[in-house]
């Protein structure tokens, strides 16, 4: 093969890597969507190849704080979700540790509720990237903590969008959920954007809810702790773990606890696995 086709060929693959990074990350380099069910612009994501690791950070011992947004203390909604986080994501983030030992120094109630924050305010309609950062930095701004995922939700009567994409509620709904980083002051801060689950393209026939709420959180919580800073494990159409088995097989309930979940990808099973 002459040196001319193999130049040719390694522009093609860092093209067609960019292509892919830039289709999931619908248009804004430093966020990651969740699309809704249908939506995904490349069939099969679940076939093809395992995660492949590009030398990004992962989050080692990751913690999430939640930031409810327009809700107050004593909510049910929010109650659950704090009940979700502090029992329910960390046995489903073990096979996360094959992954350079993501997650492998996570605490089981990760990190608890001590640093979650009410914001009883309003929040705008239409709550943009922009938006979301500030509510973290409005809160942990000069202090976010590098190991910790900002998980922002946000009620019924508002949206999420980030460049021509929205949520449920939206005028162009595309996504269910992301996460993303941004620099503040030096610091590394990851954080996702939780939208309240009011649409079917984000629903699952026979879960409530709260369910569909879980879905969410923990399919933007791995995909933070294996790829933080979307430099790390993804495969070569640029679908992170939980991408790759989204909506397909059908997420599902554990009967023990009533929570729910999305299968994951496991590079050492070579495909879908519960946890």
């Amino acid at each position: 093969m002459t040196k001319k086709v193999l130049v040719i060929l390694a522009v093609m693959a860092v093209a067609a890597g960019a292509y892919a990074q830039s289709e999931t990350n619908d248009g804004n380099a430093n966020t990651h969507k969740f699309f809704v069910r249908g939506y995904q612009k490349v069939n099969n994501q679940a076939g093809g190849s395992n995660l492949v690791d590009h030398g990004g950070p992962v989050m080692v011992s990751p913690s999430v704080v939640c930031i409810f947004w327009g809700f107050g203390t004593g909510n049910s909604y929010t109650a659950a979700m704090q009940s979700f986080r502090d029992s329910g994501m960390y046995p489903y983030n073990r096979m996360l540790t094959q992954y350079r030992s993501a997650a492998s120094g996570a605490a089981t109630n990760m990190g608890g509720s001590a640093n979650d924050k009410f914001d009883t305010s309003t929040p705008p309609t239409n709550v943009t990237d922009a938006n979301v950062q500030a509510e973290v930095k409005k809160y942990f701004g000069g202090a976010e903590n590098t190991n910790t995922i900002y998980q922002v939700f946000i009620p019924s009567t508002s949206y999420s969008s980030d460049g021509s994409s929205t949520s449920c509620g939206g005028p162009n709904l595309a996504y269910c959920a992301y996460h993303g980083h941004f620099t503040d002051s030096g610091r590394d801060v990851k954080y996702s954007i939780e939208p309240y689950p009011s649409c079917s393209g984000c629903a699952t026939s026979g879960f409530n809810v709260n369910q569909n709420a879980n879905h969410f959180a923990i399919h933007e919580s791995r995909e933070a702790i294996s790829d933080p800073d979307l430099n790390a494990w993804y495969d070569r159409r640029g679908y992170e773990a939980d991408d790759k088995c989204a909506w397909s097989p059908t997420p599902f309930i554990d009967q023990s606890t009533g929570f729910a979940y999305q299968y994951e990808w496991s590079n050492s099973a070579g495909g879908c696995v519960q946890q």
